[in-house]
């Protein structure tokens, strides 16, 4: 089954229950299940709340494993803001995430292109307050075409208390903006969320672009389908591309339609190995940069 590869493993994209939308397991279910196959962790991600009291709550009900609590900077935590980022961190809290699904690029994706063959669960309850009549206030970092002074004062925060940002659903020019600004803030953690997924794709180009400013590249299994317009193929060339030593993998699973987010990762790296990758390079972005990420 090649388990052995994802021992000390974090996965850190994983959309566990309790949440808004309904989810195939809870925080607890998923901390039992990594313990058994030796990883080490994951991080909880939720679009509407901060997760850093469920990953303590884990932690102490399973010592054996680490979870790690995030905060997603949509509507509901007001945004681009700086207060919920300390108080998130403040509470243990490791990831940070750029906006979602109130993004300015993924409202207008998902209302000007709808373009998704199968909605996420988060789509649909946008398109359900649509419908209600309830305005859907979209969320950019940019000011013109420049960062807005809130996004340094959050990078600063991020820089102090060690964290890691991702850059969740933004537009290629936020995304290119937000790294060339984590450069200048010493920030050595920088993910850059799904770039295979429809509003956020990235060519191989720019994702190699990208890691020579000092970001990592997160290739999530969910989305490596071809109602995705992403094959298996491609993902392997991408990686190759830009190659293991800039990136993660994590499952971005946890949805009721999708097998369980282990599942998904052991199969993740056996079409790997089944694909010319070694051992070692499947380690290296299971294993060790995630642990980077989290540990350092």
């Amino acid at each position: 089954m090649n388990e052995e590869l994802l021992e000390g493993a974090y996965d850190l994209h994983v959309h566990t229950g309790p949440d808004i939308s309904p989810r195939k397991l809870d925080d607890v279910e998923y901390a039992d299940r990594l313990v058994n196959i030796g990883m080490k962790g994951f991080g909880i991600k939720s679009h509407y709340f901060c997760t850093a009291e469920r990953a303590r709550m884990v932690n102490k009900l399973n010592p054996n494993i680490n979870a790690v609590g995030a905060i997603a900077l949509n509507n509901s935590v007001g945004g681009i803001n700086p207060f919920a980022v300390e108080m998130a961190a403040r509470d243990g809290a490791k990831i940070v995430w750029m906006p979602t699904l109130d993004s300015d690029n993924e409202v207008q994706f998902l209302f000007n292109n709808s373009s998704y063959e199968r909605l996420p669960p988060w789509a649909k309850l946008q398109l359900e307050r649509q419908k209600e009549g309830k305005p859907i206030a979209s969320i950019s970092i940019l000011e013109g075409n420049r960062l807005k002074p809130v996004v340094h004062e959050i990078l600063d925060l991020i820089r102090e208390y060690n964290l890691i940002l991702a850059t969740g659903h933004l537009s290629k020019k936020e995304i290119y903006l937000l790294a060339s600004a984590c450069k200048e803030h010493n920030i050595k953690k920088f993910v850059i969320t799904h770039p295979t997924f429809p509003s956020t794709v990235l060519t191989k180009q720019e994702q190699k672009e990208l890691t020579e400013l000092g970001a990592i590249i997160e290739h999530c299994y969910s989305v490596i389908k071809p109602k995705f317009k992403m094959t298996w193929e491609e993902l392997f060339e991408q990686i190759l591309f830009v190659e293991p030593n800039h990136i993660i993998l994590s499952s971005d699973t946890g949805q009721v339609d999708n097998p369980y987010p282990d599942e998904c990762l052991i199969d993740f790296v056996t079409k790997l190995l089944n694909n010319g990758f070694t051992k070692e390079q499947i380690k290296r972005m299971t294993v060790e940069n995630t642990s980077f990420l989290v540990e350092s």
